[in-house]
């Protein structure tokens, strides 16, 4: 009886031993445990952490002879190709982009301008294909990306966490498309932008481009998530001062429903959500008032879009804090 429970116990142990290992084994395959950002260490140890795990940006790139990714560039001092290692090489890269934008980048600028908007700068002999790494299904943030940058930095080159943790312009305004993708869950601010010109700059103006029909969203962000959520999926619970819906019926009951956006001693301007004006004379109205529940927005615009442009615009929207910028 002893000697069975012995061997029942035993086994239960082994079975326990195999799942742990299965659970290590899974985890390590997809790129390790995800840390809060307040445990990443800003450090080449933290960001090589980062490089090989979470990242996985080891599926695309090597470093040197580590790893054999061939997909994208080798980040390392590698055959005759990559003479120098990426540290050293970002110095060089950033003289290019100077060059190219007339702009003043330092290597720091570079490595940062290579993971926040990868498709700015292709390596000859290689696609415009590196995924948007703070985007899903990646979805690193502003502490692990920065990371990120010092591991590459330490890579032949000189570590600068000054300029890392104190951003340049250049780096400061991508700093601000990570954290606006951060703050909206998850999103590329670059693709938002198409998704903006698609569905939503025919009535909106940003910055000086976009239509007047509705509210100029230049400073959006500073209405936070909520409110820009809530405005895509709910136009009509939170209608901004002076963007009623007014509905005009004349006297003939022809019904005419939009924007007033001209109102005279004798006549008014009603624009429709196609951007049609319609003018009506003051005697010819018989009734308008407000419809409170009603927004010439659409409501149906969020099933014309996929969860990742609803991600996407969300993160170009939260971007929008200065018509000065």
């Amino acid at each position: 009886m002893i000697r069975t429970i012995g061997k029942v116990f035993l086994f239960l142990l082994l079975l326990l031993g195999a799942f742990l290992w299965m659970g290590q084994t899974i985890t390590a395959m997809t790129g390790g445990e995800k840390k809060a950002a307040s445990i990443v260490e800003i450090t080449p140890e933290g960001g090589e952490t980062i490089f090989w795990g979470k990242g996985r940006c080891f599926t695309c790139h090597s470093l040197g002879d580590q790893g054999s990714a061939v997909r994208c560039p080798n980040l390392g001092q590698f055959g005759e190709k990559f003479l120098m290692p990426i540290g050293e090489r970002a110095d060089e890269r950033a003289k290019e982009r100077s060059e190219e934008t007339g702009e003043k980048y330092t290597a720091t600028d570079y490595l940062v301008e290579s993971l926040a908007v990868p498709s700015a700068y292709v390596v000859e002999g290689y696609k415009d294909e590196m995924a948007i790494v703070y985007a899903p299904p990646i979805s690193l943030n502003l502490n692990e990306i920065k990371a990120v940058v010092a591991y590459l930095q330490s890579q032949g080159g000189e570590l600068d966490l000054e300029a890392i943790e104190n951003p340049s312009e250049i780096s400061a305004k991508y700093y601000a498309r990570i954290s606006a993708a951060t703050a909206a869950g998850g999103g590329d601010p670059g693709a938002g932008l198409e998704v903006f010109d698609d569905n939503c700059a025919e009535c909106h103006k940003v910055q000086d481009e976009g239509g007047e029909i509705g509210p100029n969203l230049s400073t959006i962000s500073l209405k936070g998530l909520k409110f820009i959520s809530e405005s895509i999926l709910r136009p009509a619970k939170k209608i901004t001062k002076g963007y009623e819906t007014w509905v005009a019926v004349d006297t003939e009951g022809r019904r005419t429903t939009g924007l007033k956006t001209r109102d005279s001693a004798t006549e008014v301007d009603i624009t429709k959500a196609n951007g049609e004006v319609v003018t009506i004379t003051k005697t010819d109205i018989k009734e308008m008032e407000v419809d409170e529940g009603k927004s010439i927005m659409p409501e149906d615009l969020v099933e014309a879009m996929t969860v990742k442009d609803f991600q996407d615009v969300q993160a170009y929207m939260m971007m929008q804090k200065s018509e000065s910028e």
